[in-house]
Order: C-alpha cells, then structure tokens, then sequence
C-alpha cells in the first residue's frame, strides 16, 4: 500500500525509504556485520535504544512521502521543523480549484473546555455550514481567476484564497522525528484532520520497520510519562511483591521496572 486517500481531494503517498531495522541495529552495534544477528536480538537492542532514549540510530533510517493536504494542515505539519520540504509554489503555478469541506461529523461545536479544539457534540445545522464553506470557496476561486485573467502575477493573486485550498508537499525525515510527529499529531487532543494525515502516514511506515515501531508504541506513543511525586505514591503503594510473569516483559525490563520503584 503506497498511497492512501484522504478526505475528498487529499491523498498520502509513501515515496521512499531508507533503512531498515538491522540497518538501525548496525548503527548502534557497528562491530557487527549484517545478517550477523538473529531477529530476537535485533528486537532486543531496539527495544533497549528506544526504553533508554537513545535515538541517534533511529535518526539513519528515513521516510519520504508526497503529501496533498489543506494548507491549514500543512500549516500544523510544517511545524516539525526537522523534516525536509519541498512544496507546489503558488508563485510559479497556478493553485489548486480543490478545497477541503469537512463532512458533517466533523462540523462539531467549540468545546467547553478547550479553546483550541472541538467537542463531541455534532452542530445541528450542518448543511447550512457546509453550504457557508461552499459559498467562500466559490467566490474566492472566482476572484482568484478574475485576477490571472487581469494578468495580475500568480504571486499576489494567491492572497484572496482560504487555507482550506489544498497544497502538494514532498515531505522526509529520518525515523526519530518521524516518530516524535506523530506522536503529537496522532494524539486524540490534536485536531481531528492532521490525525487523519499522521495515522495514514504511520500505517504505511510500520511494514517497513516493524521492530523499530513495536518499540515506539510499547516506549512512546502508548506511554505515559508520571511526575516525581506521582513515582513516590507507586513507590508507596507497590512493595515489588505481586506477580510479574503475566506481563509481557523481558527479564531485563522486569529487573529495570522494578529498580525504578526503589
């Protein structure tokens, strides 16, 4: 699967990676050739990296994608500022007549108790707002072909089109950041559409290095993080005393969980 759609107009296209999982592995073990190591061992060493936050080996590995997206998405994406871009140019042609509609699900209220997000309650009018999106997005692509017609350069006639017309991005970035990116961008409080984006992305990557994503999920995206004096109420609460077999962990994790509650 090397391509994936998104929304109406939207697609992620998986163009390239480089790497793999032992490559990863060699990185860290350069004494070792290739092929010198068995899988178990090549999941062990990245499951060490990844639990111990050394992430230099996982920055030899790289993922590329040709991305078309909104341009209020892209705006969130580009914030990851360690990925190579290299973006469709509204000064040399002429942008995209696609804009992003949301669909009805999506057209959500603002929520109560985040400012910068939406809640779970579906707007009732949804066909006036999809009819209010479709308005602006006609006019504007009127006036935006008005203005080349008058021969205005494409650079500034851009000015009079939405952020919800779509872009095209050839996007790279080693398997570290990636990583980081979608942890934030997959996260249920982000919004809904860059989800949609990081999710497809992350689906097409895991084939290709699936020792290296099952210790992402296991490490980081499915972690949580707990402050000092939240460890000091599980140091309280748990003497080291209940059963550990029935848990998916190596020896050595158990040995490392356990020396943390001390």
């Amino acid at each position: 699967m090397n391509e994936v759609k998104i929304h109406e107009h939207g697609f992620v296209r998986l163009l390239d990676t480089m790497g793999s999982d032992e490559s990863i592995e060699n990185c860290a073990r350069i004494s070792y050739g290739t092929g010198t190591r068995k899988t178990s061992e090549t999941r062990n060493l990245l499951r060490y990296l990844m639990r111990h936050k050394h992430t230099s080996p996982f920055e030899h590995a790289e993922v590329q994608f040709h991305l078309k997206l909104p341009i209020f998405v892209m705006r969130q994406l580009v914030r990851h500022r360690t990925a190579n871009i290299n973006e469709y140019s509204g000064r040399y042609s002429v942008m995209s007549d696609e804009y992003y509609l949301p669909d009805k699900d999506y057209l959500r209220k603002q929520s109560p108790t985040n400012n910068q997000g939406r809640s779970d309650e579906v707007h009732p009018n949804t066909g006036l707002l999809q009819y209010e999106y479709n308005r602006i997005h006609d006019s504007a692509q009127i006036a935006y072909e008005n203005l080349l017609r008058e021969d205005l350069s494409r650079e500034i006639a851009r000015c009079v089109l939405p952020v919800s017309n779509y872009t095209e991005v050839v996007w790279k970035q080693d398997l570290h950041n990636f990583f980081h990116m979608v942890k934030l961008r997959s996260d249920s409080h982000a919004q809904q559409e860059i989800q949609d984006y990081a999710n497809a992305m992350y689906e097409m990557v895991q084939p290709k290095f699936p020792l290296s994503c099952e210790a992402f999920e296991d490490y980081m995206l499915n972690s949580v993080t707990f402050s000092r004096e939240e460890v000091r109420i599980l140091k309280d609460q748990l003497d080291g005393s209940w059963v550990m077999d029935d848990y998916n962990l190596s020896k050595r994790e158990r040995t490392e969980f356990l020396e943390k509650l001390k």
